[in-house]
């Protein structure tokens, strides 16, 4: 309760109930026969953060952050920031949703799965983990000579085995040999091609070297188109059947 009073704004409004609260305070109260804000000192020590005026959804229960920076729930594991690895967190279902909270934060939100599933978010690790670059190891003679020909025979091998191209173990001696019919740069430019292309059998290759250089080849956006088109000799009108122009 504060006195009425007429403010012409809300500044002087709240220093006049200020000085109003100063003036009660400082009086011994009859209910409590003392004095408040004396009381009010004495029980400061005892008082207790005030609860978050944010109300709870769904029970929670406590879980720990395991050394891959996941929690388990209903048999399934879901990610959280690393920076939360040996600690506690309140994981709280509703609606579908699963939150990590952490010190009345939400951490982590992640749709429910299937028990044994995952739900990992690539952020909680600092983005997506990159993918392993390992230079093939050649075991055939024929492996060791499509290496030998340089980054374009190893961007062929390891194209060819991440699409699964089972005939090329044993086609592989075939392709090689077609050096010595067609020379060594234009079975290098095939095989570029057939990378280019995803064509990794010997017939694929071999009709590349058979169509020769004046095949059309991909470009990038905004380079200008080139077309290759054979010569063709110039005869004179004679020739026709037509005199000379004169």
């Amino acid at each position: 309760m504060v006195p009425r009073c007429r403010s012409p704004d809300l500044s002087s409004a709240n220093a006049a109930a200020a000085a109003w609260c100063e003036e009660v305070n400082a009086k011994e109260h009859s209910e409590i026969c003392a004095v408040p804000s004396v009381r009010l000192a004495v029980e400061a020590a005892l008082f207790s953060p005030l609860p978050s005026l944010r109300p709870r959804i769904g029970e929670a229960v406590i879980r720990k952050v395991d050394k891959l920076s996941c929690i388990r729930f209903g048999s399934a594991r879901y990610s959280v920031p690393m920076r939360l690895i040996g600690k506690q967190v309140e994981v709280v279902v509703t609606a579908g949703k699963l939150a990590v909270v952490h010190l009345g934060v939400e951490m982590a939100l992640h749709d429910l799965v299937a028990p044994g599933e995952t739900s990992i978010n690539d952020d909680h690790y600092g983005g997506p983990r990159p993918l392993p670059k390992r230079a093939p190891r050649p075991r055939t003679a024929a492996e060791h000579s499509m290496v030998g020909l340089g980054e374009v025979g190893m961007a062929f091998l390891t194209a060819a085995a991440a699409a699964g191209a089972s005939k090329l173990g044993s086609e592989l001696p075939a392709i090689v040999a077609l050096e010595a019919t067609y020379g060594h740069d234009a079975l290098v430019a095939a095989l570029e091609r057939a990378t280019t292309y995803s064509r990794f059998s010997l017939a694929d290759v071999r009709a590349i070297l058979d169509a020769g250089p004046g095949v059309p080849r991909l470009t990038s956006v905004g380079e200008p188109l080139s077309a290759i088109f054979p010569a063709v000799p110039t005869r004179p009108l004679s020739a026709y059947g037509f005199g000379e122009l004169s």
